[in-house]
């Protein structure tokens, strides 16, 4: 399929795609307080594998061609990886609220450039590498080490950030031998198998209502995906990125007017800086892509 780089629809997609996943970690952050986390990541899976396994069935060839790989294990360890990002995240969520988990989570394409020379063998510059500490530098203004108010479970959003960053590299090296549909199918069924394997010992009754919110929440995933696939169809990905960072406004929007989270001005510093060098380094790799 021919890219369009149809740019300005591209940035409506992507930033369609951040009002998704945010009303989704709301929905994670609610459920995830009322019942165990694996239980809640486990279905969100069930609904996961069942709409890639849907999409190849579409595609030619159906879910046989989709699987097929040359690096079957390579693709399970992305999905693990994935999965496990997911439960790490959603405990952030429910320990520190969405404002200073998705501030810190934010760093993640700063490690993703900074991962990229040691596991994919990428040249980074020397202003990416001055970037990747500024955004640092905002991350440590987040978390305030050495300060009386520190508190460790901040670190549970940075250990999301630096396994979904890892992800993210493990699917760039797979793409060099598999198609996107592939990756995308072993996600979701990986996911779901491990996912399964864990999270159905920890099975709780769940109220009615919340029956509700976890049906929102699977749809939820399936549209976020959804969306962020039709936007890298229409145009470049280093077009679109930094849009992505919409997701850290409206994340912290629902944890402010919702859950009645506050915006500390530490956390906001730093986000600010943090989000800055992400974007400045995503435009240096698009310059020298």
């Amino acid at each position: 399929m021919t890219q369009s780089n149809n740019v300005p629809l591209g940035i409506a997609l992507m930033i369609a795609t951040t009002v998704v996943f945010a009303v989704q970690d709301g929905i994670s952050r609610h459920l995830a307080s009322e019942y165990n986390v694996l239980m809640v990541v486990m279905i969100r899976y069930w609904f996961f594998a069942a709409f890639v396994i849907a999409i190849a069935l579409r595609r030619p060839g159906g879910v046989r061609a989709a699987a097929r790989t040359e690096q079957p294990w390579l693709q399970a360890l992305r999905g693990a990886m994935l999965a496990i990002e997911i439960c790490v995240m959603v405990l952030a969520f429910t320990v520190l609220g969405l404002v200073e988990s998705h501030a810190v989570f934010t760093c993640y394409p700063l490690l993703v450039a900074a991962l990229s020379g040691p596991i994919l063998g990428e040249r980074v510059g020397w202003r990416r590498w001055a970037a990747i500490g500024v955004g640092f530098l905002g991350v440590l203004i987040i978390l305030q080490p050495g300060m009386g108010v520190f508190d460790p479970a901040a670190l549970i959003p940075f250990a999301a950030a630096t396994l979904f960053a890892i992800y993210g590299l493990l699917t760039r090296y797979a793409a060099r031998r598999d198609t996107a549909t592939t990756s995308f199918f072993w996600t979701g069924t990986v996911g779901a198998v491990l996912m399964t394997a864990i999270g159905i010992w920890f099975w709780e009754p769940m109220s009615g209502p919340d029956w509700r919110w976890m049906a929102a929440l699977c749809v939820t995933g399936a549209l976020g995906h959804w969306l962020l696939i039709r936007c890298y169809e229409v145009a470049e990905a280093s077009a679109v990125q930094p849009f992505a960072y919409f997701q850290l406004v409206f994340a912290a929007t629902l944890g402010i007017t919702i859950f009645g989270e506050t915006l500390e001005l530490n956390v906001a510093l730093g986000a600010v800086i943090i989000v800055a060098a992400g974007i400045f380094t995503l435009l240096r790799e698009r310059a020298q892509g």
